[in-house]
């Protein structure tokens, strides 16, 4: 129950937080949330927690805020600015994967704390061939998908208040393919499929939950006004 509660509470604040750095940073702060998204993402799915009995990684929560991201980008500035930002994620994603290898491969120097950090910066970014090549990979299909999706959404769906059916219907779609993409990569071959449809299914369902609860704040987020936008 903890877990539960303490995970709803830990949604609220990312929200929050996404709010807060667009209000102030304006169309700048979501290209900067989106650099920060992709890499506490990554960081954060080494950690699992249980809720229900059923085991999940972290790292769900603000990486769907990369999709509310995106979809406010396409949806105030135009699908041109949301695909500069898939880019920008993309770019973040590969610079921190090159520099933090080449960083665990210097030898640490000989005292315990020197060690013990080796061994803490292998845990978080030591990760497997395969686990990155899938989080790439899902992370390029899924998010310019999304972005297409939306824009598509916004032809058939123009009013203002249909967003909710943009939002979700893009995300909803975008979200599973990149579930698909990343377990497919990762985890085929490695544990049994009902054990991987498990994993798919449980993280599917988590991730489309968790933008299904962000559509109050695009709305909000959408209502902003910005003197050097006007």
């Amino acid at each position: 129950m903890f877990n539960l509660l303490w995970g709803v509470g830990f949604v609220a604040v990312n929200f929050a937080l996404f709010l807060v750095c667009y209000r102030l940073l304006g169309k700048n702060g979501l290209y900067a949330w989106i650099g920060a998204a992709t890499l506490l993402a990554n960081i954060q799915v080494v950690k699992t927690i249980e809720i229900f009995g059923i085991v999940m990684t972290l790292g769900n929560t603000i990486y769907a805020t990369i999709y509310l991201t995106t979809d406010l980008l396409n949806e105030k500035y135009g699908e041109k600015e949301a695909r500069k930002a898939v880019w920008f994620g993309f770019f973040t994603m590969i610079m921190s994967l090159i520099i933090m290898q080449m960083v665990l491969v210097f030898k640490p120097a000989g005292d315990d704390f020197s060690q013990e950090a080796q061994a803490a910066l292998h845990t978080i970014f030591g990760l497997t061939p395969r686990i990155a090549l899938g989080s790439l990979c899902a992370y390029f299909i899924s998010q310019f998908l999304d972005v297409r999706i939306f824009s598509r959404l916004k032809v058939a769906y123009p009013n203002r208040s249909q967003l909710w059916i943009r939002n979700n219907g893009s995300t909803g779609l975008s979200q599973l393919i990149d579930t698909l993409v990343f377990c497919s990569i990762a985890f085929i071959g490695i544990y049994p499929w009902d054990v991987w449809w498990e994993i798919a299914i449980t993280t599917y369902v988590l991730k489309f939950v968790i933008s299904a609860a962000s559509t109050p704040v695009i709305y909000l987020a959408r209502s902003f006004k910005f003197a050097d936008e006007r």
